[in-house]
């Protein structure tokens, strides 16, 4: 089985192109010469990847172009979702970001290709389930429209 660290360099490489840019977001603590803590990152529970999505704004907008906050958080298949996790996601899809548990650079590829299921997700209004993965809420949504 591929490594969490592997799976989420294939999926910054192969789909860190065209409207997409991905980053790494490493997250923590490490503490300076004189000891005292120096925390990086977003936040506790932000996801490994984070970046935008270049969206184009439907004519009755203007027709401007605006890029979407996304962050993919990356585990393996059987990689559990912690629940600072899982709300960080949450918040970002409550936002109108792109977000979700990505498990492979296909899953990635579908959620960035197809912002508008997240959205679906993040509107059914069920309570999140920090087992469940992208395909697992797109599946949850699609049976709740």
């Amino acid at each position: 089985m591929a490594s969490e660290q592997s799976i989420q360099q294939h999926i910054r490489l192969r789909c860190s192109t065209g409207p997409v840019r991905l980053f790494r977001n490493n997250t923590g603590t490490l503490y300076d010469r004189q000891g005292r803590p120096v925390t990086f990152g977003l936040a506790k529970g932000s996801a490994d990847l984070i970046g935008w999505t270049t969206r184009t704004i439907t004519p009755d907008m203007v027709g401007q172009t605006v890029a979407v906050f996304t962050s993919l958080e990356v585990k393996t298949a059987t990689g559990r979702v912690s629940t600072e996790q899982r709300q960080w996601l949450d918040a970002v899809q409550a936002a109108g970001g792109v977000a979700g548990v990505v498990r492979s650079v296909e899953d990635a590829q579908t959620l960035l290709t197809g912002a508008d299921h997240v959205a679906t997700v993040a509107a059914s209004g069920r309570e999140p389930d920090p087992h469940c993965d992208l395909n697992c809420d797109l599946q949850r949504a699609s049976a709740h429209h």
